[in-house]
């Protein structure tokens, strides 16, 4: 029998992690450690006050916790293959921000969440990971632009009135900001001193009285803004939205995804904004489908937002958990700044460069491993640990709401 040893280091008496100056001599034996050993070298803590339970050390009874308070400040990425348990992982991740009471927003295109409010099954195994099920349905609230496919949400609506010509703008998604802002801001002006509750199509009418050829481009995005059903005389407020302690799902499924990236972007804004001034609680921004939202190539109406979220929002106590099957189609900037991140299976060679050119501390053997991972097992970096390592996803307390579809049933 042969086995190969990749030596890690010793701790010092000061609790460094050292590399030793001497090889080992030949002969010498090797003993299977214990897992006081293991937590010791490793640097794993079981700090259940800050810390996320995510599951055990691969091949061992060891728990692995993240902590959630490098969590906020430092940003998340989940990142695997189209079925490799990202949703799981993050699912997963959510049920430790509840248990902990950490605000939560999520935004999810696919409305695969809202089943964290239904109690899990046991699943096989479970007792290892020391996991009940459980549901949430007490510290969730659900809301959606589109209460007609989600019937149990709430509706996500936006006052007209309470936005400036920029912000108009910005949801049309509109390239050329400067060259419409100045007839925006003179037609909400003679609005506002006619009245106070206008609508889009009030907007389109004075710019069309004005017969000016220039406007014709922004009529025209206005007039798709007014066919889209998302203002309202009373909007949705924000600090409905973010309740200190509860997680708000932002259900977008059935919505089309030019009105998600407009949905998003303004909730987005919004909330960055209410929490520089500590209007909002501290909390944490989920975002399924990240490639979507801040991609790489292209430019959508959410991509500056997500940027600034993720090079200045911990300053201010906003953390983002970034979700994608593509790390190499997600900006840059914004994948770089995530200091905790959980990959489970991946084997596109540009997501595999993606995910080795952002994590810190990935060994060239640990890079082969992404590709070879089983599902259910995953490797985290970041967090409050002191080195990369394999972990056994813990199984969920709530429903998975991302299942696979069958074609043919059993």
């Amino acid at each position: 029998m042969a086995a190969q040893v990749s030596v890690i280091g010793y701790r010092d008496d000061r609790g460094l992690l050292l590399v030793p100056r001497t090889p080992f001599r030949a002969g010498e034996p090797v003993y299977r450690a214990q897992a006081a050993t293991i937590k010791e070298v490793l640097g794993l803590k079981e700090d259940k006050r800050h810390g996320a339970y995510i599951g055990l050390l691969a091949g061992h009874d060891v728990p692995v916790y993240l902590d959630i308070n490098t969590m906020v400040q430092k940003h998340v990425s989940i990142l695997a293959k189209t079925g490799g348990g990202k949703s799981y992982m993050a699912g997963d991740l959510i049920e430790e921000f509840m248990k902990h009471h950490v605000t939560t927003v999520i935004l999810d295109p696919h409305g695969e969440y809202a089943s964290l409010t239904e109690k899990g099954k046991h699943a096989a195994g479970a007792e290892r990971f020391r996991v009940e099920p459980r549901s949430y349905s007490e510290l969730i609230q659900v809301f959606s632009p589109d209460t007609k496919v989600n019937s149990s949400a709430r509706p996500l609506k936006f006052t007209l009135s309470n936005l400036d010509a920029r912000d108009i703008l910005s949801l049309t998604g509109s390239a050329k900001v400067r060259a419409h802002l100045t007839a925006l801001r003179k037609a909400l002006d003679l609005l506002r001193q006619a009245t106070k509750d206008y609508t889009i199509r009030d907007v389109i009418r004075v710019l069309e009285r004005e017969e000016d050829p220039q406007n014709a481009s922004l009529i025209d995005e206005l007039e798709y803004l007014s066919e889209v059903e998302i203002f309202a005389k009373e909007g949705t407020r924000i600090d409905e939205l973010v309740v200190k302690g509860k997680t708000t799902i932002i259900n977008l499924k059935g919505v089309p995804p030019d009105i998600q990236e407009l949905v998003v972007n303004r909730l987005a804004t919004a909330i960055f904004e209410l929490r520089k001034v500590g209007r909002i609680p501290p909390l944490m921004v989920v975002v399924e489908e990240a490639h979507n939202f801040c991609p790489q190539v292209g430019q959508v109406a959410s991509s500056k937002v997500f940027r600034t979220l993720a090079s200045e929002g911990r300053k201010f106590g906003l953390g983002l958990v970034i979700i994608t099957q593509r790390a190499a189609k997600v900006d840059k900037n914004v994948l770089s700044q995530c200091n905790t991140q959980v990959i489970l299976k991946v084997t596109n060679p540009n997501d595999l460069k993606a995910i080795i050119a952002s994590v810190e501390g990935l060994t060239t053997a640990m890079a082969d491993e992404i590709q070879r991972l089983p599902i259910g097992v995953a490797i985290c970096t970041g967090g409050g640990l002191q080195m990369p390592i394999i972990v056994e996803v813990r199984p969920r307390e709530t429903k998975h709401g991302g299942e696979s579809v069958k074609v043919i049933e059993d």
